[in-house]
C-alpha cells in the first residue's frame, strides 16, 4: 500500500518492564487469586498475562508519571498534517504473540519497531493513523509480539488525504447462544488504577479533556476493556494458560464511562488455523451499546464449542 506518511519508520524505542508492572498489568484488568501465575511472583509457572505488550508504547522505560500529551506530541509523520494529541481516541488493535515475555526485560535490551502503514482522512469525523509495531530483543533480533494499531484523530480531517480500504468484519454471530459470557462492574476507581500500568492520557482521569471532545467527561481506555476481554477469554475458554492465546484484535465501537457493566458473548466457531481455533466475541455495556466490536481470537480451548458458526 503506499499513500501519505506509508513506510515511515519512526525511531525505535526502547521499553523495559520489572515483576511489579506484571503484577499491576494483571491486578488492573480482573486476573483473580485462583490465577496466582499472572499474581504472584514467586509462583513456579509466573507468567506475563499476553496482552501486556500493549502497554509499553505509553510506558516505554518509564517508573514514573509521564507527560501523555508531550510524549505524544514527539515524532511527527512527514507529508501529513500535524494532528492535536489531545484530541485522540483508539481505532482498533491486533495483537499477535510470537514468544512469551520474560518475567522481566532485566538483563536484555527490548525495543518497538513502529512504522506507519496508512493515513486515512475520514473527512469532518477525522482522521485515522495506522501502525504496527514490533517488539523486538535488541540483541538477538527475536520478535516477540506485533501490535496493529488504529488511532482515530477526532475531528481533523478533510485534508484531502485517502479514505482508505474497508478493514475486515468479524462479525459476532446471531444464530446461537454465546459459549461464554462473563462481566465486569466498573468503578469510578477503574481507569484510576489501569493508568497506572503506564497509559497516563488525562482523558481517562479527569473531566476536562472528555467534555472537550464531546464524551461529557471521564471515559474509561478503551485497552483497559480490551484487556479485560482478553482476560476473560483466556480464563474462560483457554484454562487461563497464556500459551492458550495465539491473537487477538478487537474494535472500540462506543465509549465506557465509570461506573458501567461490562458484558462480554465469546463463540466458538470450529474454524482452525492450523491448531488454533478462531474465536469471535463481543463486549456490550449493559442495558446499552456494543463497545468493542469485530472480536477475533485465535486460541486453544479448553471446553467443547457448543455449535459451529
Amino acid at each position: 500500500m503506499s499513500g501519505p506518511g506509508v513506510g515511515f519508520e519512526y525511531p525505535a524505542k526502547e521499553v523495559s518492564w520489572t515483576k511489579r508492572d506484571a503484577l499491576l498489568f494483571a491486578n488492573s484488568i480482573g486476573c483473580t487469586a485462583s490465577e496466582l501465575h499472572f499474581l504472584y511472583e514467586l509462583d513456579p509457572n509466573f507468567s506475563v498475562f499476553p496482552s501486556y505488550p500493549v502497554i509499553l508504547a505509553f510506558k516505554g522505560t518509564d517508573q514514573d508519571v509521564i507527560d501523555f500529551y508531550a510524549a505524544q506530541n514527539a515524532v511527527p509523520i512527514p507529508g501529513v498534517p500535524v494532528f492535536d494529541p489531545t484530541r485522540v481516541v483508539d481505532g482498533q488493535r491486533l495483537l499477535q504473540s510470537f514468544k512469551p515475555l520474560p518475567p522481566s526485560s532485566a538483563g536484555k535490551r527490548f525495543e518497538l519497531r513502529t512504522k506507519v502503514l496508512g493515513v486515512f482522512d475520514k473527512g469532518r469525523a477525522g482522521t485515522v493513523v495506522d501502525t504496527q509495531s514490533d517488539l523486538v530483543d535488541a540483541g538477538s533480533g527475536d520478535l516477540y509480539t506485533r501490535v496493529v494499531s488504529s488511532s482515530f484523530f477526532v475531528g481533523q480531517g478533510n485534508w484531502g488525504g485517502p479514505k482508505g480500504p474497508a478493514t475486515p468484519g468479524f462479525p459476532a454471530p446471531k444464530d446461537r447462544k454465546p459459549d461464554a459470557v462473563f462481566e465486569h462492574q466498573t468503578t469510578p476507581e477503574t481507569s484510576l488504577l489501569y493508568r497506572l500500568n503506564g497509559d497516563y492520557n488525562p482523558l481517562h482521569a479527569h473531566p476536562a479533556p472528555g467534555a472537550k471532545m464531546g464524551f461529557g467527561g471521564v471515559i474509561i481506555h478503551g485497552l483497559y476493556s480490551w484487556n479485560w476481554a482478553c482476560h476473560g477469554l483466556l480464563q474462560n475458554l483457554g484454562g487461563s494458560d497464556p500459551a492458550n492465546i495465539k491473537e487477538y484484535q478487537a474494535r472500540f465501537a462506543s465509549p465506557v464511562r465509570p461506573g458501567d457493566k461490562l458484558v462480554a458473548s465469546a463463540w466458538r466457531t470450529g474454524q482452525f488455523q492450523g491448531e488454533w481455533e478462531e474465536v469471535r466475541f463481543e463486549v456490550k455495556v449493559e442495558g446499552g451499546k456494543v463497545c468493542l466490536s469485530n472480536g477475533r481470537a485465535l486460541m486453544k480451548c479448553a471446553a467443547p464449542a457448543k455449535g459451529k458458526l
